[in-house]
Formats: C-alpha cells, structure tokens, sequence
C-alpha cells in the first residue's frame, strides 16, 4: 500500500499546477485595444481633367503649419457648451496623419486640377534652371476639431490663414492673404461623426482657397 503513496502525491502535485496555470492563464491582461484609424476618404474615384483655360502658373504649395496641438494625430474635441477652451482628445480614435498633411492632401489634389502645383524642390528646381520662382501659398491650420455646441448639436470646425508670396529679385512680396472658416454638421456626435463634418469643412475651406488663389492679380 505505501508503495502507491509517491504516486499518488505526484498526481496530487500535478492536478494542483494544472489549476495554478489555469487560474495564472486567466489573470494575463487582455491586449490593448487599438486605436481606429480614420482619414479624409478616398476622393473623386477618377481626378478631374486640367482644365486648359484660362491657362494658370505653376503654383508651389508650401507644407502646411499648425500649432503644436495639431502636431500629432490625436482627434480633438471642444465642449462649447461647458468650456470650449479645453481641447480634449478621443480615447481610441486617431487621424491616420497629421491634420496639417491630410489638408494639404486634398489642397494639393484640388489645386492640381486647374495648373501645375510644385513641391519645394521642384520650385527651387525652376528657379535654378529658368531663373524665375513660382508664387508660393502657404497655409497655417489653426483650429480643427469636432465642435459640441450642445449635448446633441456638433459640427466639424476648421480654420485656416493662407498667404499668397511672390518672390522678386528685391525680396517676398504678400500678394493677398486671407483667412478662411468653415463648419458642417456631424451627423452623430461621436468620433467617425465628428471625422465626416470635418472631412467636409475641410472639402469646403480647399474648394475656397483654389477660387481665391486663382483670382487674377
């Protein structure tokens, strides 16, 4: 009989490891949750045809600047109706890009619809080898948050500065500058409600700023 006493502590051993695993199996911390990643969309399916009237100089678009808050790719928010001088971020929601680039995304598509629209290089690429500097717009992002007015109204709220700079042997000369403003209605006051107003607001400010900067002058 004492012989089977070894085995039988072995198997009492064995059956309380396997519930100590169990149980330590149980208590790991679940995985992060990732954030969800979200953009302007894909655009127009097919880009629109340059138009080839009035013919349009090239044009350099400088990269946009934003404020250090807008720097990163959180997603923000104001609370109007309680304090819209606290910017809060969204949990588990992020831009894919910063706000600045995403904008200067659509710009650039925009634009590139009625002239030619340069980098930096391909500006300084010109002035090297023809002797002549584009007119460079320059944007700053301001403000670019989804905008609670109430409880259950918010919008999309973007705001921009651009300046139109022509370079002359003599220095830059401000052609125009402006600033533009644009808010559209979320149509649910969460975060994807809050990317498709600004989605919009942004469609709505490029569309303004490619009639402006094409006015003759």
């Amino acid at each position: 009989m004492k012989t089977h006493e070894p085995l039988k502590i072995a198997a009492v051993v064995g059956a309380l490891f396997a519930t100590l695993l169990m149980a330590g199996c149980g208590a790991l911390p679940d995985k992060p949750t990732r954030s969800t990643l979200y953009d302007f969309g894909p655009g127009p399916a097919t880009a629109p045809a340059r138009a080839a009237t009035p013919a349009l100089q090239p044009l350099a678009l400088a990269d946009i600047e934003a404020n250090t808050r807008l720097d990163g790719t959180q997603m923000l928010y104001r609370l109007g109706y309680a304090d819209a001088n606290e910017v809060r971020p969204y949990g588990q929601s992020r831009w894919s890009q910063a706000p600045a680039q995403l904008l200067r995304q659509r710009l650039r598509e925009a634009l590139a619809a009625t002239r030619p629209v340069l980098g930096p290089e391909e500006s300084a690429t010109i002035a090297r080898t023809e002797g002549r500097v584009p007119d460079t717009l320059r944007v700053t992002l301001e403000e670019f948050s989804h905008f609670f007015e109430s409880p259950s109204t918010s919008v999309g709220l973007i705001r921009v500065n651009a300046t139109l700079i022509r370079t002359a042997p003599g220095g830059d000369r401000v052609l125009a500058q402006r600033s533009f403003t644009a808010q559209k209605p979320a149509p649910s006051n969460d975060a994807p409600g809050g990317v498709k107003a600004l989605a919009a607001a942004s469609d709505a400010v490029v569309a303004d700023i490619v009639t402006w900067v094409s006015q003759p002058r």
